[in-house]
């Protein structure tokens, strides 16, 4: 069975919305939960030395964690999500 190559961007068929939809029911921190804390705004995916933005527009909200230590460990992740394992960026940078 041949595998297809996935795309990055330029989705057609909302195709795009189903998977955006789908990987966020997988969230650890919903910034939407009204238990979300105040601390975590500054501990999100995006600002952490261990996440790797995907490539095209998905990079843009989107990436891999690659902490050893975190059971997220190579996993796609949203950009505002996070776990007790972030250890800021070298460079402060976000996404």
């Amino acid at each position: 069975m041949a595998w297809g190559r996935p795309q990055s961007d330029g989705i057609a068929g909302g195709d795009g919305d189903d998977i955006h939809g789908r990987w966020s029911r997988l969230l650890n921190r919903s910034t939407a939960n009204p238990d979300y804390r105040e601390e975590w705004y500054d501990e999100q995916c995006g600002g952490c030395r261990f996440w790797i933005a995907l490539s095209g527009e998905w990079g843009l909200d989107w990436g891999a964690c690659t902490c050893a230590h975190s059971r997220f460990d190579g996993r796609v992740r949203f950009e505002h999500d996070g776990c007790e394992h972030f250890s800021v960026r070298d460079d402060s940078a976000f996404g």
